[in-house]
């Protein structure tokens, strides 16, 4: 799951939107089914956009205990929280989340607000988390 799998889900979206069809036209099946965690994250981001910002916008640090937020509120948005944990997982692995991961950031909470700072070890942790993607990614083209 990664980046083009969530600029898919944002074409599929828009294409939906600008297809609305009256009730009485047939609706047309998508031949390529969409990740669920790609409609878990879709989720996230309409509820919690200052958090979950959607791409080009930069990701940002997330409050350390975010998915315990998110778990108090798994009734009330609707998603169980085994999904909120895959989809937390699946976000914070992203290279441009590890990149919004500088020390001294503000990590934010799931309305926008500073709930801490990047601490050094979560800076240096996301830098080598970054290097070892990098690195990953050249062997694959080699």
């Amino acid at each position: 799951m990664g980046l083009e799998q969530l600029a898919e889900l944002k074409k599929q979206l828009a294409e939906e939107k600008k297809s609305k069809q009256p009730a009485n036209k047939a609706k047309t099946k998508s031949t390529n089914p969409v990740d669920p965690v790609v409609l878990i994250i879709g989720k996230l981001q309409r509820l919690y956009p200052k958090a979950f910002p959607k791409n080009p916008s930069p990701k940002v640090p997330l409050k350390i205990g975010i998915l315990e937020d998110l778990q108090l509120r798994s009734e009330e948005i609707g998603i169980s929280n085994e999904d909120l944990q895959l989809a937390i997982k699946t976000w914070c692995k992203s290279s441009r989340y590890w990149q919004a991961c500088k020390e001294g950031a503000d990590r934010l909470d799931l309305d926008g607000n500073p709930a801490g700072v990047v601490e050094a070890t979560g800076a240096a942790h996301a830098k080598g988390m970054v290097r070892k993607q990098t690195k990953a990614k050249q062997n694959h083209h080699e």
